[in-house]
């Protein structure tokens, strides 16, 4: 029972990390494949200021990481549990309908 409660709060704690419409979106993105932050400032409309801040957060949360090429961050989710929950809400949510 403590090992439940305990993955319990883990699991809030994830789930609160991908509870904003900013992050989500981000997330949505990132489902598609590694993304710089130019590319997602681009295709979100978020302010980089406020990008910077989002994908902190998701950094912190380790449901994202960060590769650097030169001045250039390129973003990619790296949590697996996050890679299989933006699977399902890209394939309902994120992806354009033909």
């Amino acid at each position: 029972m403590k090992e439940m409660q305990e993955k319990a709060a883990h699991v809030s704690s994830f789930l609160k990390g991908l509870a904003s419409p900013h992050r989500l979106l981000i997330l949505c993105h990132l489902a598609e494949g590694e993304q710089s932050v130019s590319t997602l400032i681009e295709e979100t409309g978020i302010a980089q200021t406020s990008m910077s801040q989002h994908l902190n957060k998701l950094k912190n949360e380790n449901i994202v990481s960060f590769r650097r090429d030169h001045r250039t961050l390129y973003y990619f989710i790296c949590n697996e549990a996050a890679k299989d929950v933006m699977s399902v809400l890209y394939n309902h949510f994120c992806k354009e309908k033909e």
